[in-house]
């Protein structure tokens, strides 16, 4: 028996070791899936192969063990390595119809997407959802794409019927108007692997996210 799709919106950790290297990941999972998050990505752009499947290999026990989602970026063969629910993919990655080959129909797969054609293209291609941005100035990125900003989420978001999870800089001042733009979800980093208390900070993103506020249009 197939198992059920998991809901994509709300909170999204990403889990990247080079924003918080003196805090486990697979601790960081934990307390964040206590706090109520449901949805997890490793990203690790410049470990090796056995080193990031040696630590996405404990997240995902970790992930297993606390029910949630666990996504792994960029890296189809990662991700079947260490049977994660799905990938994320970059606008340099392997192309989506071909991650789809690869990943098989059961697993998600999202795709980065930073303006209105990419929106369009990815949106062709079928993926499970979308992130965009970025929406404000990542902390965690140096050589990121042009800042998009709300009018930027709300200006694509009748572009695609796929959950769009807005991603770069985000905080908890920033929700209301994100979910108001469109967005079905925020994709968070530094957010909260900086967080002097993680705990407390995922509770919030996920209380605030979980009340109803009706999109612009």
């Amino acid at each position: 028996m197939a198992m059920p799709r998991p809901m994509l919106s709300g909170l999204y950790v990403i889990l990247d070791p080079s924003v918080c290297p003196d805090r486990p990941l697979h601790e960081v999972l934990k307390v964040s899936a206590a706090a109520g998050a449901s949805l997890f990505q490793y990203r690790n752009k410049s470990a090796s192969m056995k080193s990031a499947y040696t630590e996405a290999m404990e997240l995902r026990k970790t992930a297993s063990e606390c029910g949630v989602t666990f996504i792994v970026n960029d890296r189809c063969d990662l991700a079947l390595a260490v049977d994660a629910d799905g990938v994320h993919l970059g606008q340099g990655d392997l192309p989506l119809h071909l991650a789809r080959k690869v990943m098989g129909p059961g697993k998600l797969i999202g795709v980065s997407t930073h303006h209105a054609e990419q929106v369009r293209a990815a949106t062709a291609g079928g993926p499970d959802y979308l992130g965009f941005g970025p929406i404000f100035t990542p902390a965690s990125k140096l050589d990121h794409d042009p800042v998009v900003g709300i009018a930027g989420l709300n200006a694509i978001r009748a572009l695609t019927p796929l959950p769009i999870f807005a991603i770069g800089g985000i905080t908890l001042d920033h929700l209301s108007e994100l979910i108001g733009a469109g967005a079905n979800g925020v994709a968070v980093i530094s957010g909260i692997l900086k967080a002097p208390d993680i705990r407390q900070t995922v509770s919030d993103f996920v209380a605030r996210l979980a009340r109803p506020t009706s999109p612009s249009v």
